[in-house]
């Protein structure tokens, strides 16, 4: 099936104007002071919120790095 009628480019450009990326802005984590995304654990203390903190071996998170 073809649209019945055609959308111009105007209509078009003003739909897709909301569409655009937005700056990401991290926070810094009060534990480890490393910055990290809103509601995501720490990478490097597993720190997610106050009375939350994960620790997943597997992929580093929350574990003390070996050197």
């Amino acid at each position: 099936m073809i649209p019945a009628f055609r959308q111009s480019h105007g209509r078009s450009r003003r739909r897709r104007s909301h569409h655009a990326l937005k700056p990401v802005h991290p926070t810094m984590c009060p534990l480890s002071g490393m910055p990290k995304m809103h509601h995501r654990a720490c990478a490097e203390s597993g720190y997610v919120r106050p009375g939350l903190k994960i620790s997943v071996p597997k992929l580093g998170i929350g574990v003390e790095k070996q050197s």
